[in-house]
């Protein structure tokens, strides 16, 4: 049975997926480079829809006309986000619109990290993209695994962190914040340290359950859905290690 901790990934996602290799076109069928393509496409999406946001962001003299288009991304990326997630069939046009939202989003919080922080940005990026591909490479060589047992405590530790995550919120609605989630101490630190060490397993349980719908023969529409379950995961390690960046810089 598969397992992974990305919502965008439960484990029914390809249960009822299973062909004949000899009577279906292979190019009708979910591929591996397939995934890969898409998944570079939803990052230029991404990247292209921050840039604007970042360029407003450094050229306004006030955050207000920054705030609707970074409130707008959090609104449209939680939206087609849910869509994506709940109806894999319209990932194709849903998954690009994500990406665009999330954009706009990443941009202005990047750029507002920029200003206070410069440089930032660009250590953040780096190490999520040499995280993806050191964490691809052991993959691939089986140095990691996705065991029973991996994929069990990478799911059980990221639901505990987001249900933290979520009462953090709730409590802070009534003026009550937990310390060391944005504490620069060494507790704080060291919080941060953990959640993006979370965050990157759960890469590995992404590749595991794209490789195992490849094998099990999804339909072609589902590439879309496998990047953008990546994506997913590559926001969050993104904004974890900006954050656990920030706290650095603070000490």
């Amino acid at each position: 049975m598969m397992r992974t901790a990305n919502p965008a990934l439960n484990d029914k996602t390809f249960s009822d997926f299973g062909v004949d290799f000899d009577t279906q076109e292979r190019s009708d069928l979910m591929s591996l480079q397939g995934t890969v393509t898409k998944t570079g496409f939803l990052l230029v999406i991404l990247v292209a829809a921050g840039a604007f946001t970042w360029k407003m962001t450094g050229q306004s003299q006030s955050l207000g006309a920054v705030v609707p288009w970074l409130i707008g991304g959090v609104v449209g990326g939680l939206i087609f986000g849910l869509i994506t997630a709940f109806k894999p069939s319209a990932s194709p046009y849903t998954a690009p619109i994500y990406a665009a939202c999330q954009g706009l989003f990443l941009g202005a919080i990047s750029a507002m990290f920029e200003q206070r922080y410069p440089g930032i940005v660009v250590q953040a990026v780096g190490l999520t993209f040499g995280t993806l591909a050191a964490l691809l490479m052991a993959y691939t060589s089986g140095l990691i695994k996705a065991t029973e047992n991996f994929k069990l405590g990478v799911t059980a530790a990221t639901g505990a962190v987001m249900l933290l995550y979520m009462a953090s919120f709730v409590l802070g609605m009534f003026g009550v914040q937990i310390g060391f989630i944005h504490d620069s101490g060494l507790f704080g630190i060291g919080f941060s340290v953990v959640v993006i060490v979370i965050a990157a397993l759960n890469l590995v349980l992404d590749f595991d359950f794209i490789e195992n719908g490849v094998e099990r023969g999804a339909p072609k529409y589902m590439e879309w859905y496998g990047a953008f379950g990546l994506l997913v995961t590559l926001i969050w390690l993104y904004l974890e290690i900006l954050r656990l960046l920030a706290k650095l810089k603070e000490r």
